[in-house]
């Protein structure tokens, strides 16, 4: 039987975990997005683990340096999902055309042709928006650290000159170029029979990881994150404009998006702003309500009376007080699934919110089990976890967020063999 004919059983169990039913086993994601991938340095390490064709592994993702999870690794997992990005990268490259070589500590991966970077007298790795060096760098990997965080490049605030079009820079109509790419990569990514996530952009209200404006050579308006955090209490206001105006432009673009990809996607990847900490949230329901939902449930009616999508929102941390906020916005699936946060035990989410949510994640802690545990530890865990959250489908098994560099080959080796053996008694 050929890889694609295997695969087409792989969209089908997607479809039927998204919709509540007993897929034939638990489907798995490593790589379907931008919080459900692997570090290129466990890429590198899980490809000769595999005995896989020795060549440096693709940095698709550069912010969080997430390497490319490539066909041959995706049979070797037994992964069930691939997934698509547009044209650029958070910083403003594109990715996927040209490529490179660049050493990471000592380990030769392929970068795409923007990722220009320059190191300082500290030792920090510098990155700088569209490749351009010379502009001030918009993040910064620092020595001994294994992927970018934003520099906040933030002008002195006047508030009486504050102009929410100064947020909006990024947020503008699809081109015929983005169109064409999407047409192209979607149509790629249904013919391998996996199923299909796509991060379109344009619908992420809020993140912090977007506001300080990675990409813009010169952002202004409110980039630092505490100024930011601040004005969704003190700037409602302000905040709303930029969210209306980022939201009629989202639903312009989903609609010639579609137009050109059509059923071809199974997932829409919606937004990755957390509202979580490890034991508290950012802000209250009420807030979210206030501030956030409307522009979510502009979003989610569009999918949903539009398209066959599903709606995913990635939402870190101690979250479960949001969930039933979430499911009457009409998002469908909930990543990363932190079962370690605060209210976030798997028995109480599946009891509670199972028939309605579709959890992407939540399969083994990645901030102590599976970077500190022993393989039989990870194993155990990853077990538990699927007995919990696989019964009636609703359940994409991927681990708690991306996985680390330096996260140990055998434990992540241990938790993919630990489905696999989870499926073979289903």
């Amino acid at each position: 039987m050929s890889t694609v004919a295997i695969n087409m059983a792989s969209r089908a169990r997607i479809t039927a975990t998204l919709n509540h039913k007993q897929p034939d086993r638990v489907p798995i994601d490593f790589g379907g997005h931008m919080c459900s991938g692997i570090h290129a340095s466990c890429v590198a390490g899980l490809r000769d683990h595999y005995g896989l064709e020795k060549r440096p592994v693709r940095i698709h993702e550069p912010y969080q340096m997430l390497g490319l999870v490539e066909d041959d690794l995706i049979d070797a997992m037994g992964i069930d999902v691939t997934g698509i990005a547009g044209r650029n990268c958070k910083f403003g490259f594109p990715v996927g055309e040209k490529w490179k070589t660049w050493d990471f500590r000592g380990l030769e991966v392929l970068v795409p042709e923007g990722f220009n970077v320059t190191m300082n007298e500290k030792g920090d790795t510098l990155m700088y928006p569209e490749g351009d060096t010379k502009v001030p760098p918009s993040a910064v990997m620092p020595q001994g650290s294994c992927f970018f965080d934003c520099i906040v490049r933030q002008d002195p605030l006047d508030e009486d000159k504050l102009d929410p079009e100064d947020n909006m820079e990024e947020f503008g109509a699809v081109t015929q170029e983005d169109l064409d790419h999407f047409a192209r990569v979607t149509a790629a990514a249904r013919a391998t029979g996996l199923g299909v996530v796509a991060s379109f952009g344009g619908t992420t209200f809020g993140n912090v990881g977007d506001v300080p404006g990675p990409m813009l050579k010169h952002p202004k308006g409110i980039r630092d994150i505490t100024e930011w955090y601040v004005s969704t209490s003190s700037r409602q206001d302000y905040i709303h404009k930029v969210f209306e105006w980022q939201c009629a432009i989202a639903i312009q673009n989903l609609e010639r998006i579609y137009a050109v990809v059509g059923d071809n996607v199974d997932v829409m990847y919606l937004c990755g702003t957390d509202f979580g900490t490890q034991t508290s949230a950012f802000c209250s329901v009420k807030t979210f309500h206030n501030l956030y939902f409307p522009y979510y449930k502009q979003v989610c009616d569009w999918v949903h009376a539009h398209t066959p999508w599903k709606v995913l929102k990635h939402c870190c941390g101690a979250v479960s007080k949001f969930l039933p906020s979430f499911i009457e916005a009409g998002i469908d699936i909930l990543n990363p699934v932190q079962c370690s946060a605060t209210g976030m035990e798997p028995e109480g989410l599946k009891a509670n919110f199972g028939d309605r949510l579709t959890f992407w994640g939540g399969g083994v802690d990645t901030q102590h089990v599976l970077p500190f545990g022993t393989p039989a530890e990870v194993r155990e865990q990853v077990l538990r976890r699927c007995e919990i959250f696989a019964p009636g489908g609703g359940f994409v098994f991927n681990s708690i967020h991306n996985v680390q560099a330096e996260t140990p080959i055998e434990n992540i080796a241990a938790m993919i063999d630990a489905v696999h053996e989870f499926n073979g008694r289903m």
